[in-house]
């Protein structure tokens, strides 16, 4: 079973930065990407970032040029720099680790770690 955890979720003001980081129990190298996902209240879990094991990265429009992601092969963590947060950032952001190999299709979740952007 493979366990995602994700940290580095709080309190910032508009205009902040926040780094989170999801570390996984399996190493990362092992999936064939990770993303970031989020969900404000009253909508859908939508897509933040995006990273394959070749480093390939795509973010969502709303994000592009504030958002980073990386991967710390050395710590075993996926991370997510977000900059010039805004209050629409506010949600729970979600880490996710995909696997597939032929007809297997594999997705992870971690458990969300909270993001609040407000004065």
């Amino acid at each position: 079973q493979v366990q995602l955890v994700e940290s580095g979720g709080g309190l910032v003001q508009p205009g902040g930065s926040l780094r989170l980081s999801c570390a996984a129990s399996r190493n990362i190298g092992s999936f064939n990407a990770m993303d970031w996902h989020r969900q404000a209240p009253g909508k859908e879990r939508e897509l933040v970032a995006s990273i394959t094991a070749g480093s390939i990265t795509r973010y969502a429009d709303s994000v592009k040029g504030r958002f980073t992601i990386s991967r710390d092969n050395a710590k075993n963590t996926v991370n997510l720099q977000m900059n010039s947060l805004k209050s629409e950032d506010t949600a729970v952001y979600y880490c996710n680790a995909r696997d597939w190999s032929g007809p297997l299709y594999n997705v992870y979740w971690g458990q969300g770690t909270q993001v609040t952007v407000s004065s």
